[in-house]
Order: structure tokens, then C-alpha cells, then sequence
């Protein structure tokens, strides 16, 4: 890479944003791939997500807010364990700061609703108290995540939120536009 030159690395933005052009299919391939039975919940990961999204929108979220939450627990296939860090590394040249935020951090907040069944802090949240956005973590996983695994909900399918997708991830995602931060 030291020895590229200026046209040689322009040729190389070009074949990887042609190659971009398919990345919201390949976000929902990815999310498809939580339709699976994981065993003793009621729903799967994949309606799960439907349902979050749908509640979302119900409740008169904007779009970003609605499609982070169909793609909050991507991850959870390949990183159970973080995967809200993962949903939220995708999200981030799309979504706004806070949205990012909520997405990353949503998984200790929704420890509320369990930890203290397993032997954990069900108050980890807590250290995020005085963050700014505290409540709306509060609020998401209150409102879209956790009451997100009735089987009797009336869920929209995937193909509704599409377009939605579409559009944010056509929003802002230029190459050279991203302000990677060191990790």
C-alpha cells in the first residue's frame, strides 16, 4: 500500500463501492440467518427482530430509530456475546451518535430484565447514568427489545422495513467520509 498511487487507490474506492452496492442485501442475508430455532423462546432471533422493528415503527419512531432496531441483534450468530458491538459497528456510517450508542450499549441494558436471575447486576446500566443518552437505552430496550418475543404479535415482514433499510444505508455511507476512531 506504501507504494500505490492516487489513481491506483481511485480505482480501488471504485471496484469496492461497486462491490457496496449490494451491501444492504448482504445486512439482510445476514439477518435472515437468526431465522433459526434457538430453543425455549417463544420467537426466534429473526422474528424477534421483525417485532422489535414493528414496535418501533408503531410507536412513531423515525426510520433510523426503526431500522436499528431490526438489525439490533444481527450479530447474535456469529457473536453472542457482543453482539450488540456488532450490530452497532454496521449501523455506524448510517445511524446517528446516539443511535449508535444505543445499540452498542443495548445488550447491558437489557440485562436489567435477567441478570438478576442468572447471578448478575441487574443494575449494570447504571454506570451509564449520567450519559446523555442513559434513558433512551432505557427506553429502547423497554419498548422494542424486551416485550419483543410475543408469538401473538402482529409483526410486519421483512420486506416492509426493506425500503427503509435502503434508504439509510444510501443515506451518508461514502468511503472516505468515515471517521474511523481507534478501537
Amino acid at each position: 500500500m506504501e507504494e500505490g498511487t492516487k489513481e491506483e487507490f481511485q480505482y480501488l474506492i471504485a471496484l469496492e463501492e461497486e462491490f457496496n452496492a449490494d451491501l444492504v442485501d448482504r445486512v439482510l442475508g445476514h439477518l435472515k440467518l437468526l431465522d433459526v430455532d434457538w430453543g425455549g423462546y417463544r420467537i426466534n432471533r429473526y422474528q424477534h427482530s421483525l417485532q422489535s422493528a414493528t414496535r418501533a415503527y408503531n410507536d412513531g419512531a423515525d426510520e433510523e430509530m426503526v431500522v436499528a432496531a431490526l438489525l439490533h441483534d444481527m450479530g447474535d450468530i456469529i457473536s453472542p456475546y457482543n453482539h450488540g458491538e456488532l450490530a452497532a459497528a454496521v449501523l455506524k456510517p448510517f445511524v446517528s451518535e446516539r443511535v449508535h450508542w444505543i445499540i452498542a450499549n443495548h445488550c447491558i441494558f437489557q440485562g436489567y430484565y435477567y441478570n438478576h436471575h442468572l447471578g448478575g447486576d441487574r443494575h449494570a446500566r447504571d454506570r451509564f447514568k449520567n450519559h446523555p443518552w442513559y434513558d433512551d437505552c432505557v427506553d429502547f430496550c423497554h419498548k422494542y427489545d424486551q416485550t419483543a418475543f410475543d408469538p401473538d404479535y402482529d409483526t410486519e415482514p421483512l420486506e416492509f422495513f426493506e425500503p427503509m433499510v435502503r434508504r439509510l444505508f444510501a443515506g451518508k455511507a461514502a468511503h472516505l467520509e468515515l471517521n474511523l476512531e481507534p478501537v
